[in-house]
């Protein structure tokens, strides 16, 4: 499967998520949702460097700034509104799952959490 395919079918395509990215874990991008244009790669990786590393800055995704709500060496999430982002790093790639006033927090971060579970086990 492309990378391409995880954003469109297992994150877009679950119906949960109305934005995602995949990238790579220095920061550049793989695979993007049209229209979601992100240049803040490597301040998401930096999110993931110490447990709490959000907390201080927040999450900027795609010009956004997101009020941190979890921080650690594997999530992050954070809220705006009642929309929100959830992050979560693999042992190659970064997920950005973006959620709207329309979706629910709880099924993107489920969503996101699981793909990045599936792409552990099989070493990505």
């Amino acid at each position: 499967m492309t990378w391409q395919a995880y954003v469109d079918n297992n994150l877009l395509g679950a119906g949960f998520v109305s934005a995602a990215l995949l990238g790579n874990t220095d920061g550049s991008v793989w695979a993007t949702s049209a229209g979601f244009s992100v240049t803040e790669g490597k301040a998401i990786v930096a999110a993931f460097a110490k447990d709490g590393a959000a907390f201080s800055t927040g999450l900027h995704v795609a010009g956004k700034k997101y009020m941190a709500i979890k921080s650690d060496t594997r999530s992050a999430y954070g809220k705006l509104g009642a929309g929100g982002v959830v992050c979560v790093k693999t042992l190659t790639c970064i997920i950005v799952a973006v959620y709207d006033d329309k979706l629910q927090p709880g099924a993107a971060a489920n969503i996101a959490e699981k793909l990045a579970d599936y792409l552990i086990e099989n070493n990505c």
